[in-house]
């Protein structure tokens, strides 16, 4: 099995799959298309699959043109449709892993698309799991829901772990140009996984298990939730004492070694930093531990909304108004600057906040002209993003887009709650937040 599979990637006759094509599952199946492989992208929601076959974008920062390029070479189609699988040598696992309501894991999607991978398994094939999740996950989740088809692991089919380094719209890094850990359920598993994946990355760094790659996932993610925690407090810190933490950050990332700039915020978004970190929580207490470290830097980060809720007060109160009756603008719904990804974006949580203490709130985004359908947050479906004007009581600068940086604030009369460190100059008073 193993040489048939080695064979067929070096042969370029490997088909490969891809399930789920969101941030992570689009560009993998573009890279793999681009390197001559056929691949067959599935999903659940037709609105997707459909704007591939017509050459069409749905992500802002992978270009239309791309994807049409791509269809045209006549390797690349998309369906939801799951007995294409039967056609696939490889099949690639990347649907969301979000948390509960009681921030545990939700393995929802990796159990639905595993059970929907059973029916249509054949012999010969490769497995791979690309979700960020708990150590141990690969093992003791997706095997034996494939092995429900009767086929076993290593004889019938090799399982492996390869978790997705995705960071939409980076200008200096992209799927094929960041390293992949890879990891197997056994040697020969690993050794088809990291040829598979050679063919796209510049380079692959194959580890001992998938428990450890799982691990290392995860550390990744929770060295950025525990450090962009401490500046978060060090924010609230330095505010009281009268010292602005961004000069403080950008004097102290002057040292050469031994420091790491991480900026603060409104609160964590994407779909990593903020849930990530509590995949490890609830997997150590089955061991009797407790991760006390990752559990407060959770805190300090889920508080930071309220924080700057009470900046908003604040910053109105010093122009004698209340929070309840006032219009509020937020400038930014992505999580990030100059992406349209939204998802556990801080500024949702801003809005309830704010439209629970009474405000009457509105948001710009030009890269959210709408909000779509949320797994969270329904209730703001259809709600559209609105020009930046002084017809407001207060803007509370949520996101870092270029075109926000690029504003003449100066012409804005009213109170700026800045949590960005955008603005520089302003005819209004600006708190930073």
């Amino acid at each position: 099995m193993k040489t048939d599979l080695l064979q067929k990637i070096d042969n370029h006759s490997f088909i490969v799959g891809v399930i789920g094509l969101g941030y992570v599952g689009l560009p993998l199946l573009l890279c793999y298309v681009e390197k001559g492989f056929k691949a067959i992208g599935f999903d659940i929601d037709p609105a997707k699959t459909e704007a591939i076959k017509k050459g069409q974008s749905y992500i802002k920062h992978i270009p239309a043109d791309r994807i049409g390029k791509a269809v045209k070479t006549g390797n690349l189609t998309a369906t939801t449709d799951f007995s294409h699988l039967k056609q696939c040598d490889g099949v690639l696992i990347a649907v969301p892993t979000p948390l509960n309501g009681n921030r545990e894991p939700d393995m929802t999607y990796i159990v639905s698309t595993c059970e929907s991978i059973v029916p249509h398994m054949r012999r010969g094939q490769l497995y791979v799991l690309e979700s960020t999740t708990y150590p141990g996950t690969t093992d003791e989740v997706m095997v034996p829901i494939l092995e429900k088809s009767g086929l076993k692991l290593e004889k019938d089919f090799y399982a492996a772990f390869s978790p997705e380094r995705e960071d939409p719209n980076n200008p200096d890094f992209h799927t094929a140009t960041i390293p992949k850990l890879v990891a197997g359920t056994s040697p020969d598993a690993l050794a088809v996984a990291d040829k598979l994946y050679s063919q796209i990355v510049v380079r692959t760094v194959p580890v001992s298990s998938t428990r450890i790659a799982e691990s290392a996932k995860l550390l990744e993610n929770i060295f950025r939730a525990v450090n962009i925690a401490l500046v978060n407090e060090l924010k609230v810190t330095f505010t009281r004492m009268g010292i602005d933490v961004w000069e403080v950050i950008e004097a102290a990332k002057t040292k050469p070694f031994g420091f790491m700039p991480f900026y603060p915020g409104p609160g964590l978004g994407g779909h990593c930093i903020p849930i990530d970190p509590f995949y490890l929580t609830w997997k150590a207490r089955e061991y009797g531990v407790t991760t006390k470290f990752i559990e407060l830097a959770g805190e300090i980060n889920t508080a930071m909304p309220d924080y700057v809720v009470t900046r908003v007060m604040e910053a109105l109160n010093d122009v004698g108004k209340p929070l309840k009756g006032s219009k509020i603008l937020i400038l930014g719904l992505a999580y990030k600057a100059n992406v349209d990804d939204m998802r556990e974006s801080p500024t949702f949580h801003l809005m309830e906040k704010l439209e629970a203490r009474g405000a009457v709130v509105e948001y710009n985004d030009p890269y959210i002209p709408v909000i779509p359908a949320v797994r969270e947050h329904s209730k703001y479906k259809g709600r559209k993003s609105v020009p930046v004007t002084n017809g407001y009581d207060l803007i509370l600068l949520a996101t870092g887009h270029d075109v926000y940086r690029q504003l003449d604030f100066s012409k804005i009369t009213v109170p700026i709650v800045d949590t960005r460190n955008i603005v520089r100059r302003s005819g209004a008073s600006v708190v930073k937040a």
